[in-house]
């Protein structure tokens, strides 16, 4: 008989029953045939909810609002943003919407977002404050569902979109813009439209290129050179989002012009890893197709904005240089785009040259630290007012500040994916550091132009696509990790996700203008430049 003692039962399952639970349960919600249009839907309709909600509170042209809601109303009727008498925001909001004069105001942006909102101002009465902010909630809201679509075609996951539009549109960074009427997040919208057109615009070219290559290696043909490829609509498709973005700010540019290198760079790699001899001088050839499908139509629509101001006479700057027209090569330019062209110019030189002292500026350099948000709003009432019960007061505050921990985790999770892919060559990867990159670093350039914080809200959704990446990363931990310590990592993803929730309840209130004692609004101001 043996010494060596044997066990009586069988060893003991590694995994805990929970994680096998929520596998379980996992899998059968993802399988169930609805998930795939349910879960667009419900976070889509969360982020609505959270941005439509008494949107039109304040009823009062808060911050930068005195630059787009006046000028869209102005533009809307004359086709030019024309100037206000002084005080004008406040009997604006009191009901005079038709003050205006017929003398053009120099606008820094081209015409597109204030059409969109002066359309929810034709739609719902310039006196109504919902009516002017009805266009940045809806794009807001239309933004989580494009982020939720550009997640499902970077991973065909159920699970992934879900997170990542819901990391979305619970930030408050992203509720706030949607919530006050000035045009970063409807350059947002257009931004991430333009990146889900590459994306299905990747998927089918590269689909088709690699069926040719086939084809040709079937019929003994040497690859020498691959196919020129034209019939791409979604690339024209992004060529209009691209359009649009830049018709509602200029910094839509970079992204268009990352994107354009990104698709060409996309597309040799695969000519090479296809086998195609020359394959430099090939992405060249599909590249100067891909540029004529992109570009151009992106200039048109981008023209196409500024028709109000071509067709009329008054806008500013409209007749500038009828005395003094292009001469030689240039000539043949029609007068009116020779004076848009003019007016281009001097949008620049003064944009370039704001360097004015603002309480709320905050310099590129300081964004991934989150040290300086921007307050929007802020209302003050004094105990037993309003019914308000606070000794020290009531506050209402449209504070512009990111999910705190989202943020700063979306910073760590942008430098883990940049070094990740680098690393596997993923060219999901790719796509979040062409966005990150081309919605940052342009603005470092410019250390001396007085910039805000908000405008990250363009980087957001690229910072949420790194983050959910890093959480699927440990949540589908390799194999070589034991099962206690997969088990553990899964936990820290819930927990991570748990504590983003909890925040984003505990800061809502400051996000959407709520009444609040004073006591809580201190509650929030963890750093000096968050007071």
């Amino acid at each position: 008989m043996s010494s060596t003692a044997e066990p009586l039962l069988p060893a003991a399952p590694l995994r805990p029953r929970l994680d096998a639970r929520i596998d379980a349960w996992r899998g059968r919600i993802l399988r169930h045939p609805a998930a795939r249009w349910l879960a667009p839907l419900l976070v889509t309709l969360l982020a609505g909810i959270l941005r439509v909600w008494n949107v039109g509170h304040p009823h009062a042209i808060v911050f930068d609002e005195t630059y787009y809601v006046k000028d869209a109303w102005s533009q809307w009727n004359l086709g030019y943003a024309a100037t206000w008498p002084d005080g004008a925001d406040q009997r604006f909001a009191d009901g005079e919407t038709g003050i205006y004069t017929r003398e053009p105001s120099f606008a820094v942006h081209p015409p597109l977002g204030k059409y969109l909102i002066g359309a929810g101002m034709a739609l719902f009465g310039p006196t109504s404050s919902f009516g002017w902010r009805f266009a940045v909630a809806l794009a807001g809201t239309l933004a989580v569902l494009v982020l939720y679509l550009i997640a499902w075609q970077l991973t065909r996951s159920i699970a992934f979109s879900t997170v990542a539009a819901g990391l979305m549109a619970i930030d408050g960074l992203a509720i706030v813009m949607s919530r006050v009427a000035i045009l970063d997040i409807l350059l947002t919208f257009f931004v991430l439209l333009m990146v889900w057109f590459v994306l299905l615009d990747r998927r089918r070219h590269l689909d088709r290129l690699a069926r040719a290559m086939l084809r040709r290696d079937a019929a003994g043909r040497v690859s020498w050179w691959g196919p020129v490829l034209w019939g791409r609509p979604w690339l024209v498709a992004a060529g209009i989002a691209g359009g649009a973005a830049c018709g509602v700010k200029w910094s839509g540019a970079w992204v268009l012009g990352a994107l354009g290198l990104y698709v060409v760079v996309s597309d040799a790699l695969a000519r090479r890893r296809l086998g195609v001899y020359f394959w430099p001088a090939d992405a060249v050839r599909q590249g100067a197709a891909s540029f004529l499908l992109l570009v151009p139509v992106a200039v048109v629509v981008y023209l196409s904005t500024w028709i109000g101001w071509l067709t009329t006479d008054d806008g500013y700057g409209r007749h500038d240089v009828d005395a003094t027209p292009a001469q030689g090569f240039w000539s043949w330019v029609p007068l009116p785009f020779q004076n848009l062209w003019h007016y281009h110019e001097t949008i620049y030189t003064a944009t370039a040259e704001i360097t004015s002292t603002h309480p709320y500026a905050s310099p590129a350099w300081q964004w991934p630290l989150l040290l300086r948000p921007t307050s929007m709003y802020v209302g003050n009432t004094a105990n037993t007012v309003d019914g308000c019960a606070s000794a020290r007061g009531c506050i209402e505050i449209l504070y512009s500040m990111p999910n705190p921990l989202l943020w700063w985790l979306g910073v760590l999770a942008v430098l883990w994916i940049a070094v990740h892919g680098v690393r596997t060559r993923d060219w999901r990867a790719a796509v979040v550091i062409v966005g990150v990159g081309a919605s940052y670093v342009p603005w470092l350039f410019y250390p001396d132009r007085t910039i805000f914080q908000f405008y990250t809200v363009l980087i957001l959704p690229f910072m949420v696509l790194a983050l959910t990446f890093a959480l699927r990363a440990l949540w589908g931990s390799p194999s070589r990790i034991d099962a206690t310590g997969r088990i553990v990592a899964r936990r820290i993803v819930l927990l991570v996700l748990a504590l983003v929730v909890a925040l984003s309840v505990f800061w809502y209130p400051l996000w959407a203008a709520i009444r609040v004692p004073y006591e809580f609004y201190w509650l929030h101001n963890w750093l000096r430049g968050w007071v």
